[in-house]
């Protein structure tokens, strides 16, 4: 097949080049967006007289039969065509004579290919989106579900301080919409039109940017010609959020990891989302947790990639810039994935409350509130602190908890105890006590899947 750029050079290179040169292999999946983008092109160019009436009906009625064909499964892709916009206009003009050929007028494939992806990542961003509303559904399902499963938190992987599982799952849930957030804006920056700014500058057609921009759902238009076709910080920005979606994604695969090994024993995944060892009959390994994990290291390669790719380019378009769909395309792909495989895996996993409750009781994490205790009688702080400091000592002598201690033992140590702090320390108490804002308290998980639930909703 004849190249669309043939002319000043002969169209012939070598099957080798040809081949290393071809993206179709990849950007045939750009399909849809190639042909929204010429019927819109069509449309504008019709309006602005640049082609007839009939011209441009022409031209929309056959690619949206190529659509529906593709569609279908009746037209194939030909990919020993250079890329998926060389194969459009070929089909186009197989169908259509000359008429194919003028589809082009008035655009460059540099704005062309820049608009495809900018109409990709668009569509992408909302299945993502709905992916992590998906996921925080299910957040939100166990955090009421397990809104008073004491368990202890942690700092630096020891035992801190008592929370509920319910709180433990709502810090991801926060996590998440923040990724929601940042898709949002990032999406603002991605909803700039391209086309018109042809190979890097512009055309000496009088076309309506706007106009096209409008009728593919577009913003605004991207101001500076050079600009238009050299972009891709919206790549390396959608790059990043999806990178940071497999971070947080990541963390709670580990916890996931952790809390169902027996060490821990803190819940159980569904065997749904395990598999077993070829070796060891009792193994029940999270798998799907440790490969979420594993492909975020896959993102954040795609994202370097990226940043790599595009750091020494001078303006505009350079054959480069090709090496921004792979890893775009499989960083989205991957997040999408990860996603629905999490959030079914969440769904299927049962805690074990009575494990969390042992865990957190022999971990003397209610010390701080111990502490409290004595600052509410009027000793400093920093007094209380080694006080506390030294009744878990006594404890770790004795082998025992702190709800354990004699009153003796207690009043060896401070006459400010009383029998009163047997009620002040026990764990469910430490939970319903702490009733800042965004803590464990049952008043303020409701407030924070309440939150979660608006933010959702939108």
């Amino acid at each position: 097949m004849e190249k669309i750029w043939a002319g000043r050079a002969g169209g012939d290179i070598s099957s080798a080049a040809d081949d290393f040169n071809s993206s179709i292999k990849f950007d045939k999946r750009l399909y849809a967006q190639d042909i929204a983008g010429s019927i819109a092109h069509a449309a504008m160019l019709g309006k602005c007289g640049i082609l007839t009436a009939d011209e441009t009906e022409k031209l929309t009625v056959g690619l949206g039969q190529i659509l529906d064909e593709i569609k279908s499964g009746r037209l194939v892709i030909d990919e020993t065509c250079e890329d998926i916009h060389s194969f459009m206009e070929a089909e186009l003009t197989k169908r259509l004579g000359s008429l194919g050929k003028k589809i082009h007028t008035a655009r460059s494939r540099n704005d062309q290919v820049a608009l495809d992806l900018r109409m990709y990542l668009r569509d992408e961003i909302k299945e993502i989106s709905a992916g992590l509303k998906k996921l925080i559904c299910v957040i939100i399902e166990k955090a009421e579900q397990y809104a008073d499963a004491v368990m202890p938190g942690y700092t630096h992987l020891q035992r801190a301080q008592p929370v509920t599982f319910g709180h433990y799952l709502l810090a991801y849930g926060m996590m998440f919409s923040r990724d929601l957030d940042r898709l949002a804006d990032a999406q603002k920056r991605v909803n700039i039109s391209p086309i018109g700014c042809g190979a890097l500058a512009g055309t000496t057609y009088r076309t309506d940017r706007a106009y096209e921009a409008e009728q593919l759902g577009f913003d605004g238009i991207c101001e500076n010609s050079l600009d238009g076709v050299s972009d891709r910080d919206f790549c390396v920005e959608i790059l990043s959020a999806l990178s940071i979606i497999m971070m947080h994604l990541s963390r709670f695969s580990e916890e996931m990891v952790l809390w169902s090994n027996w060490e821990f024993r803190f819940v159980e995944i569904s065997d749904d989302f395990t598999t077993g060892s070829s070796m060891m009959p009792q193994k029940k390994n999270p798998d799907m947790a440790e490969l979420v994990r594993g492909k975020t290291g896959r993102v954040y390669g795609d994202l370097i990639a990226m940043l790599v790719t595009l750091k020494g380019l001078p303006l505009a378009y350079n054959k480069d810039m090709q090496e921004d769909k792979e890893g775009l395309f499989d960083a989205c792909d991957t997040v999408k994935d990860c996603l629905l495989i999490f959030a079914e895996m969440l769904r299927g996993t049962r805690a074990i409350p009575e494990n969390m409750k042992k865990a957190a009781k022999e971990g003397f994490i209610n010390a701080t509130d111990l502490a409290d205790y004595l600052v509410k009688k009027g000793a400093p702080f920093r007094d209380a602190y080694k006080i506390s400091g030294r009744l878990v000592a006594l404890c770790i002598k004795k082998g025992c908890v702190l709800e354990e201690l004699s009153a003796a033992d207690f009043k060896s140590e401070s006459e400010l105890f009383d029998e009163d702090v047997y009620g002040e320390i026990s764990l469910d108490t430490c939970i319903s006590r702490r009733v800042s804002d965004g803590g464990p308290s049952p008043d303020s998980v409701k407030n924070q899947i309440k939150l979660l639930k608006e933010k959702i909703s939108h």
